[in-house]
């Protein structure tokens, strides 16, 4: 089996912080979210996966040199290979997933790395696809389907009347995905643009309905979004309540507690240091980090931080940056600094 996961966006909506780390590299308790992704979709279609398709931006558009390696590794510690492509410019979802059309073949999951989800269920393959999907309050934001005895009957990109409020939320099971690539190349090569005169996967998917392909929803249980620091923290949270009831190791062996303490769930990277000092709960901190005379909860902190003198909820936090002080509420790109 095949992934393909577009993440060309660099993800203006959480700037400071994706100026100088794309969205989908930013670190959830300690791994990326793009990570995070791919392995809970390897979790539930249970299948070995070969390959995995990143779709990234141009370097121009914000993308580090290091990018394709960091994506290498991800992919390698599922036992997969990596193949990265690059999407020149933002013309849709389905121009995206064209940038990888030569990984459309056979059994493939699309997941666009815009949120984290959890899922209780196992992949029923005995249909034509599966998309996922989740009851919104908002459907007039979102792809929806419509649904006729558990088969979706129609793909409506944010519609301006109500029409249902089960929302696509980017992730797409196709078990022969040869179909869906060549409604793909037959949007591209008759130019047919769709909302936003961009080319849209709804589209092609409506078109492959057409012609028969049975398709059935993927509901899941939880949809994390990441698009600004408020969701982010918020998402960093629910991650961290997930990994508690999980065996990945939280706290690293190394952390020196010097009249300090973690109140769980919390995630602490290596080489950190903590003095006279309370985290907890909900605070992931990055690796060679030294908090002195804080207390910090509710917050995702990234790498090679230093904080004194703080008292922090709700914060976001990124790289090597230095903070004094006894702001309460922050978002701090790289390199900032606060004395």
């Amino acid at each position: 089996m095949n992934i393909i996961i577009p993440m060309a966006g660099i993800g203006s909506r959480l700037k400071p912080h994706t100026l100088t780390v794309p969205k989908p590299l930013t670190l959830i308790a300690g791994k990326p979210i793009v990570q995070r992704l791919v392995e809970e979709i390897v979790t539930v279609v249970g299948q070995q996966v070969a390959n995995i398709g990143f779709i990234i931006g141009p370097a121009s558009k914000g993308f580090p040199a290091d990018t394709e390696e960091k994506l290498i590794a991800i992919a390698a510690k599922l036992g997969a290979k990596a193949q990265v492509f690059v999407q020149e410019e933002p013309l849709g979802t389905a121009h995206a997933i064209y940038q990888a059309r030569t990984l459309l073949e056979g059994p493939c999951v699309v997941a666009f790395a815009d949120t984290l989800f959890k899922a209780d269920f196992t992949l029923d393959d005995s249909n034509d696809g599966v998309i996922w999907v989740k009851k919104v309050a908002n459907p007039e934001q979102f792809g929806v389907v419509k649904m006729q005895d558990g088969i979706i009957t129609d793909f409506v990109e944010k519609p301006k009347e109500f029409v249902s409020d089960l929302a696509i939320i980017g992730i797409y099971y196709f078990k022969q995905a040869e179909r869906i690539r060549a409604e793909i190349d037959y949007l591209i090569d008759h130019d047919i643009r769709g909302r936003g005169d961009e080319y849209q996967l709804t589209d092609a998917l409506e078109n492959l309905k057409r012609k028969g392909a049975a398709f059935v929803p993927g509901t899941v249980t939880d949809w994390m979004d990441n698009g600004n620091k408020e969701v982010t923290v918020a998402t960093n949270r629910k991650v961290l309540e997930y990994l508690s009831d999980s065996d990945e190791a939280l706290v690293a062996p190394d952390v020196v507690l010097n009249n300090s303490k973690i109140i769980p769930p919390c995630y602490i990277g290596t080489g950190v240091e903590l003095i006279n000092s309370t985290l907890g709960p909900y605070v992931s901190l990055g690796a060679g980090s030294r908090i002195e005379n804080s207390t910090i909860k509710n917050s995702l902190i990234q790498k090679e931080v230093q904080i004194t003198n703080a008292s922090l909820d709700n914060a976001m936090i990124g790289n090597k940056v230095f903070f004094n002080g006894k702001f309460t509420s922050v978002s701090l790109g790289d390199y900032s600094e606060l004395k």
